[in-house]
């Protein structure tokens, strides 16, 4: 794990020098990813990362263990609460829809919390051109697979340091790094919706999802689940499609 730990470091190092920017940042949300990339760039850079704490209907404990975070890797950070500008930019939308009766309540929780995921992007992309920084994605290899990020929102970054690392790799690279127990231990959750969990939603588990991509055997209807999330997420990966 130093040695895995010591080369996402030096390229993280050489990303800053091709790119020119003067440092790093990450969105960081109390959940173990960015945790880990929290303490990555800080010592990738140690006087030009930042930790972004963006807050928007979130939980107590998630902003709790979001300072945790920040607290654990002494990483300069800043806070900006999204909550007001999510409310008035969704109320807008949702009026105007409503008015030619057109609007889709089977739809609502998703659009509300994809807009959640948008809002947290163009907050770090503001901050980045502010700073001068990359902004750096926090997916592992099972969402990265599953597509299990927002297109344009979590998964609208610059670089992504840990996507080949399966989530358990990364929690054992979360106890080496020191973050914090009770960001390790929790339930993985993008904090989208109260109750909202990343396993629950997916319809598998990280372990399951781990051995997958491992090349073991596992059970046929999680198999499926995964091919099939796998499948429909492609356009997250490959881009826009483009007319030719």
């Amino acid at each position: 794990m130093r040695e895995s730990v010591d080369n996402i470091v030096q390229w993280l190092q050489e990303q800053i020098k091709e790119t020119g920017v003067k440092g790093l940042l990450v969105g960081v949300s109390g959940g173990i990813d960015s945790a880990v990339v929290a303490h990555l760039i800080k010592r990738a850079a140690p006087n030009n990362s930042l930790g972004v704490i963006m807050p928007c209907k979130s939980t107590a404990s998630d902003m709790e263990h979001a300072q945790d975070v920040i607290d654990s890797c002494e990483i300069e950070a800043v806070t900006v609460d999204l909550s007001e500008t999510h409310d008035v930019m969704y109320n807008t939308i949702q009026n105007q829809v409503k008015q030619k009766n057109q609007w889709n309540k089977k739809n609502d929780q998703l659009a509300d919390a994809n807009l959640r995921a948008r809002l947290r992007m163009s907050t770090l992309y503001t901050l980045a051109t502010n700073y001068n920084y990359l902004v750096v994605g926090t997916d592992n290899a099972a969402e990265w697979y599953t597509g299990y990020f927002t297109k344009y929102g979590d998964g609208g970054v610059d670089i992504l340091p840990i996507v080949n690392f399966t989530k358990s790799e990364v929690k054992e690279m979360a106890r080496y790094l020191g973050v914090p127990d009770q960001v390790i231990n929790k339930k993985p959750s993008a904090d989208l919706w109260e109750g909202q969990t990343d396993e629950a939603e997916m319809g598998t588990t990280y372990d399951v999802i781990d051995a997958y991509l491992k090349g073991e055997k596992i059970p046929d209807r999680d198999k499926e689940i995964i091919e099939s999330l796998h499948k429909r997420t492609e356009h997250k990966r490959s881009g826009a499609a483009q007319y030719s």
